[in-house]
């Protein structure tokens, strides 16, 4: 019994290998093999057509002009004409300083020139006289030089006293003060009745100009070359966005470059000026700048998530017409959500845009049916 039981293990065992050599090279037959399995990838087809050649920055903007209002005479705050964050022109008054003071020092600096006035006068009459009697040698030269010099004396007084008469309706002037320019003020640092001085650390208020305004950015040096012959030939545009608000774009005029490379961060500063007239940009804010240095007709243009990078730099999966792919390098330029091609692709060929990861030269694709019917809207 034992010999029996061993060999019906044998049997068995023979009979499972026999089982097992069936069925291996029926899983071989079904299987299409490793060369012919297809990747599922969505694709874009290279077009051709009119791009703008742009770089987009980040910029800050900050008003034309900028006052920073300041008291020229010590005195009391004696009202304030506007309110805080008002808009205000030029000319418009501002503030008033109790003029109390300081039309006194006026009366009494013109009341000091009309005193001076009168004995100047009297003192040029008598120059006058004396000198006659000098010439008929009435009166010694000791004498005649006393009331001239008494003459010159009163009219040096009248000088002193114009001046000083200028200097207090000067002051006088300055305890009512205007705007010098248009634009919106700040919050405020007196109140009425507050004791303001002349060379206050301190404004009294600010006044930002709104419009017209300034966005100032910095535009990597490698592209200073670009803005020079956009500029030269007036191609140059800039479009500004505000970040959460892309919708509304405002269109600005390039005016200043500095003349100067920044060497520690290797930009160089712009200015464009936007009108700014519905007062969408502020200072102090940031916004996302647009410098559009030319327009490429019949570029090749794909979307940027075909773009992949390697040791090597930028290349693309190509899909040829046998369904296998291509690994080609390629020169790009980035434009916003698309990249213009300048080297390596040609109109009407197919890249890769979703599934890249899986890919490696010759593998074959499966092109997803909802890419396929939005590639060709």
């Amino acid at each position: 019994m034992q010999k029996i039981f061993v060999g019906g293990a044998k049997a068995l065992l023979i009979a499972g290998l026999v089982l097992a050599i069936g069925i291996i090279p029926g899983c071989k037959k079904k299987d299409s093999g490793p060369g012919e399995v297809k990747v599922p990838v969505e694709i874009a087809v290279v077009v051709e057509k009119d791009m703008p050649n742009q770089l987009q920055v980040i910029g800050h903007v900050e008003p034309v002009q900028n006052v920073s209002i300041k008291a020229l005479v010590t005195g009391t705050l004696l009202d304030i004409h506007f309110q805080e964050g008002q808009e205000v022109k030029v000319g418009d008054r501002l503030f008033t300083i109790d003029p109390g003071p300081f039309q006194a020092a006026l009366n009494q600096a013109q009341a000091n020139l009309a005193k001076d006035s009168a004995s100047l006068a009297n003192a040029r009459v008598e120059n006058k006289r004396y000198e006659e009697l000098f010439k008929k040698d009435l009166i010694s030269h000791e004498q005649w030089d006393q009331v001239r010099t008494n003459y010159e004396v009163y009219k040096a007084a009248v000088k002193a006293d114009k001046a000083a008469a200028d200097n207090a309706k000067l002051s006088l002037g300055y305890t009512s003060i205007s705007a010098p320019i248009a634009g919106r003020t700040g919050s405020l640092s007196f109140h009425k009745g507050d004791l303001v001085h002349a060379g206050d650390a301190n404004a009294m208020v600010v006044i930002n100009q709104m419009e017209p305004i300034y966005i100032t950015f910095a535009v990597p040096e490698g592209y200073l070359d670009e803005v020079k012959k956009s500029m030269a030939s007036g191609e140059l545009k800039i479009t500004a966005t505000i970040p959460g608000d892309t919708t509304a774009m405002e269109r600005g005029t390039p005016t200043f470059v500095d003349n100067a490379v920044d060497k520690t961060t290797g930009t160089i500063t712009m200015k464009a000026t936007f009108p700014n007239t519905d007062r969408k940009l502020w200072p102090g804010q940031f916004a996302n700048i647009t410098v559009i240095f030319t327009v490429l007709p019949k570029a090749k243009v794909i979307p940027s998530i075909a773009i992949m990078t390697n040791e090597q730099g930028q290349y693309v999966y190509v899909v040829k017409q046998d369904t296998s792919v291509e690994a080609r390098p390629v020169v790009v330029k980035n434009v916003e959500n698309d990249v213009i091609v300048e080297k390596g692709l040609e109109a009407g060929e197919r890249v890769v845009t979703d599934g890249q990861l899986k890919l490696a030269p010759g593998l074959k694709v499966e092109i997803k049916q909802e890419t396929e019917k939005e590639q060709g809207k």
